[in-house]
């Protein structure tokens, strides 16, 4: 009874140490996927749940890849139980935003302005497409670790992150058009 014990405090304090640094990652993926905030923290809670249940079936030391792969799949199975939510995320100034040394208000103005374009470019792209970006630019994962997390080829993650650029490239240069 005493091993049994000792085990599940082994198990939490390893969980604790290789996945729990990584919620906030975990957090930033479920958010851009779902595209709201309580969504993003209800399949975080599950992915973490569903996590801490296979972790014995973890051996590898990197959990944040791990963890991922959890949450996207869990995403993914939200979004198909709930496909009457929008498939685009809006963006949580408060969550998201940078500090920068240099606060003057013009440049607080153009960081806003280019902020908003860019957030509205994200949502614009297919979730298939956000999802590499997110992974890629903002969590700064490696083209190996997205392809293992989002379970497919190097070569369709090399694809989508190109198609995705092009689309908000496209995308920054007509809004800017407009503007």
């Amino acid at each position: 009874m005493v091993e049994h014990q000792e085990a599940g405090h082994d198990k939490q304090a390893r969980f604790a140490q290789i996945v729990m640094p990584h919620l906030g990652a975990a957090y930033n993926l479920a958010r851009w996927l779902t595209g709201h905030d309580q969504d993003a923290e209800d399949v975080v809670q599950e992915a973490c749940l569903r996590a801490f249940k296979f972790f014995d079936s973890f051996h590898g030391t990197e959990g944040r890849p791990w963890l991922l792969g959890i949450v996207r799949n869990t995403c993914y199975t939200w979004l198909e139980q709930n496909r009457g939510h929008k498939l685009t995320a809006s963006f949580d100034e408060a969550t998201h935003d940078v500090p920068s040394d240099s606060d003057n208000p013009e440049n607080m103005l153009l960081r806003t302005l280019d902020d908003r374009l860019i957030r509205q470019a994200l949502n614009e792209l297919p979730v298939e497409f956000r999802e590499v970006m997110i992974l890629r630019e903002m969590e700064g994962l490696s083209y190996k670790e997205i392809a293992r997390i989002a379970g497919i080829q190097l070569g369709t993650v090399m694809s989508r992150l190109a198609r995705a650029r092009k689309r908000l490239q496209h995308h920054l240069a007509q809004s800017m058009a407009e503007e």
